[in-house]
C-alpha cells in the first residue's frame, strides 16, 4: 500500500466523522467561509445573477449536497468556470429583460442540472473523456481571458463596448477614461493579489490568512473614505466623474428577499436546450476533473466515487437553480485550500455553508457596502490564473501538436461559443491524427488483448492506434480488472499513442500502485517521442528506422570490442 495511506487510518464519515473530526473540520470550514464570501457575490455579479444567487449555491452545495456526495475534501459551489455558460444563458434568453433573463436561465440551471445527475447515475460521464485533455485545458483558458475581459472594466469603473473581441481590443484605451476612485480600489485590489502570491509562500503566517478576505476589506475600506454609499461628483485632471450606491453591491435588506423561483416558459426553444447542454457540459467536465485532481491531494489518498459526486452536483445545481442560485461544481481552489487548512471530512463543507448562512442572514448591510470593483480585482486574477503563461508552457513541454490544439480551441471558443469552441477543437484532434497516419477504422475502435499468463498477472497488449476517441473501452476493461494483481502494459504493438491514453494509463498505473501491487510499461523504447515530456504523444518508429537503430548499436559495439582488442594488445 501507498507509504502516506499506509501511515494514516481513514477518517470515518457520517457522524462518527463528524464527533472525531468536528475540531479540524470547523476551523478548515470557517477559512473557506472566509474565501468563499468574496468569490461567491463575484462570481454571481459576473454572472449577471443577483449576489445572493452565489451565496445560496454554496449554502445548497455544503449544507444538503456534502452529505450524499462521493468525495471527501471537496467544496461545493459556484465556480469561475460556470460564469461563461451561465453569462450566455442569461444574453440569450433575457431578450432585453434582466429580471426575464434571470428567472430563464434559473429554469436552465434546473435542467443541466437534472441532465448531469442522469448521465452521471447512468455513468457515462466517462464519455467526457472524449474530449481530449489540451482542448479542455483551452476551453478553460478562454473562459479565463473571458472573464479578464468582462472584468477588467468592472475593476477600473469602464461600460464594456461592442462584442466580446472589440471589448479585449478597447482594453488599452479604457485605461484613459477609467473613474480614478474605482480604479484606485480595483487596482490596489489586484496589486494586493499579485504581492500575496509572490509573499505568501516565504512567510507562513500568510498560508492562514485568505487573499480574497483582506481584498474586499481593502474595498470597504476604500469605499468608506470615497464614500460610494452617496451620489457625488468629482475632477480628476479637469474631468468631472460621478459614483454613487450603483458602485457597491446590490443586496436585499432581508435574507428571504433573496430566493427566487425559474420560469420555463421557454423550455420548448431551441435556445433554451443549448444553453442547458453548455451549462451541463461545463458542470460535468470541472466536476469531474475537479474531483479527480483533489483526489491526488488528500494525504489519506481516498478515491472519490466520481459517478456518484457527479450525480449528487447536478442534483444540487437543481435545487440551487430552483431557489435562486447559481450553477455548482467541486471547485478546485477552494477545495485545495480546504485539505491545506486541514480538512478531514465533508463536514467542513458544512461548515463553510453554515458560516455563510449566519452572515449573510445577520449581516447582510456589511455585504451591500462591498465595492463590484474590488470584487472584479479577484475576478480578473482568478481569469488571469485560467490563462496565465504557465498555462500556455505547461502545455508545450508536453508537445508543438497539443499547444497547436490548446491555442486553436482558445481562439475557436473566443470566435464562435463555448460548445461550437470545443466541438471544433474535437475535430481538430482528429484531423490531426488522420494527418499523422492513423487509420480511418482505428479513430473510433481499438483493439487490445488482456491475457493472464499466471494467477498473479494480467497482461494488457494494445495494437495499432490507441488515442483519446477509441480508448474507452479499453479504459472500461481495465476498471474491471480485479485489485491486488500485477499488470504488465505491452506496447510495442502500438503504432501510436496520444497524450491522454498517455495520461491515463500514468495514471491508472500510479492509482493501481496504491494497493501494493505493480504496473509495468513496456514497448515503449520502440516509439518516438513528440517531446521529452513523459506523457508526450508516441509513434512507434518504422522498421528502416529500428534496422538503422540495430545496425548503429551491432557497429557501436564492435567499434568498441575493436579498440577494446587494441588496447589490449
Amino acid at each position: 500500500m501507498n507509504a502516506t495511506a499506509a501511515s494514516f487510518q481513514f477518517p470515518r464519515a457520517g457522524l462518527a466523522g463528524l464527533k472525531d473530526n468536528w475540531r479540524a473540520d470547523l476551523l478548515a470550514g470557517f477559512q473557506i467561509f472566509l474565501i468563499a464570501l468574496p468569490l461567491c457575490l463575484g462570481i454571481a455579479m459576473a454572472s449577471q445573477f443577483p449576489p445572493m444567487a452565489g451565496i445560496i449555491a454554496a449554502m445548497v452545495g455544503g449544507l444538503l449536497i456534502s452529505r450524499i456526495n462521493g468525495s471527501y475534501v471537496t467544496i461545493s459551489g459556484p465556480a469561475a468556470g460556470l460564469i461563461v455558460v451561465t453569462l450566455g444563458a442569461v444574453d440569450t434568453l433575457g431578450g432585453g429583460d434582466p429580471v426575464a433573463a434571470y428567472h430563464r436561465t434559473l429554469a436552465v440551471i434546473v435542467c443541466a442540472g437534472m441532465l448531469q445527475a442522469v448521465i452521471c447515475f447512468l455513468r457515462i460521464g466517462r464519455l467526457m473523456a472524449l474530449v481530449p485533455a489540451s482542448v479542455v485545458e483551452g476551453m478553460l483558458a478562454a473562459i479565463g481571458v473571458i472573464i479578464m475581459a468582462k472584468q477588467f472594466y468592472v475593476m477600473i469603473g469602464v461600460k464594456p463596448e461592442g462584442e466580446l473581441l472589440e471589448s479585449i481590443a478597447a482594453i488599452p484605451g479604457s485605461l484613459l477614461k477609467m473613474n480614478p476612485e474605482i480604479a484606485a480600489i480595483g487596482l490596489s485590489g489586484l496589486a494586493l493579489l499579485i504581492l500575496w502570491e509572490i509573499i505568501r509562500p516565504r512567510v507562513k503566517l500568510m498560508e492562514w490568512i485568505p487573499a480574497p478576505i483582506v481584498v474586499v476589506s481593502l474595498g470597504l475600506v476604500m469605499g468608506a473614505l470615497f464614500d460610494l454609499d452617496h451620489h457625488h461628483k468629482y475632477s480628476w485632471h479637469s474631468t468631472f466623474y460621478e459614483v454613487g450606491p450603483e458602485s457597491l453591491l446590490p443586496v436585499p435588506q432581508s435574507f428571504w428577499d433573496g430566493f427566487a423561483f425559474p420560469d420555463f416558459s421557454m423550455i420548448g426553444t431551441g435556445a433554451f436546450w443549448i444553453a442547458v447542454i453548455s451549462v451541463c457540459l461545463v458542470s460535468t467536465l470541472e466536476t469531474l476533473l475537479s474531483a479527480a485532481a483533489i483526489d491526488k491531494l488528500d494525504p489519506y489518498q481516498r478515491q472519490s466515487d466520481l459517478n456518484k459526486d457527479g450525480a449528487a452536483l447536478g442534483i444540487g445545481s437543481s435545487i440551487s437553480g430552483a431557489i435562486g442560485g447559481l450553477p455548482m461544481i467541486s471547485e478546485i481552489v477552494r477545495s485545495s485550500a480546504n485539505i491545506r487548512f486541514g480538512a478531514r471530512t465533508g463536514w467542513a463543507n458544512f461548515f463553510h455553508a453554515a458560516f455563510l448562512l449566519v452572515f449573510v442572514a445577520l449581516f447582510p448591510s456589511l455585504i451591500h457596502e462591498i465595492p463590484k470593483a474590488a470584487l472584479g480585482a479577484l475576478l480578473v486574477f482568478t481569469g488571469y490564473k485560467l490563462a496565465s503563461p504557465r498555462q500556455f508552457l505547461s502545455v508545450w513541454e508536453i508537445g508543438k501538436e497539443q499547444l497547436f490544439l490548446f491555442v486553436f480551441t482558445i481562439f475557436a471558443v473566443l470566435a464562435t461559443d463555448l460548445l461550437i469552441g470545443v466541438g471544433l477543437g474535437v475535430v481538430a484532434k482528429i484531423v490531426l491524427h488522420v494527418l499523422r497516419g492513423v487509420n480511418f477504422k482505428q479513430l473510433f475502435k481499438i483493439a487490445y488483448h488482456i491475457d493472464q499468463p499466471d494467477a498473479h498477472t494480467y497482461h494488457v497488449r494494445i495494437d495499432g492506434a490507441a488515442i483519446f476517441s477509441n480508448f474507452l473501452a479499453l479504459k472500461s476493461a481495465l476498471t474491471n480488472l480485479p485489485q491486488q494483481k500485477n499488470i504488465v502494459f505491452d506496447l510495442s504493438r502500438t503504432e501510436f499513442i496520444d497524450h491522454t491514453v498517455m495520461d491515463f494509463i500514468h495514471e491508472f498505473c500510479r492509482d493501481y500502485e496504491k494497493h501494493g501491487c505493480t504496473c509495468i510499461i513496456n514497448g515503449l523504447e520502440s516509439h518516438e517521442t513528440a517531446s521529452d515530456h513523459p506523457l508526450a504523444a508516441r509513434r512507434r518508429r518504422s522498421l528502416n528506422h529500428l534496422g538503422a537503430l540495430f545496425l548503429s548499436s551491432v557497429l557501436n559495439k564492435t567499434t568498441k570490442s575493436n579498440a577494446g582488442s587494441r588496447e589490449r594488445r
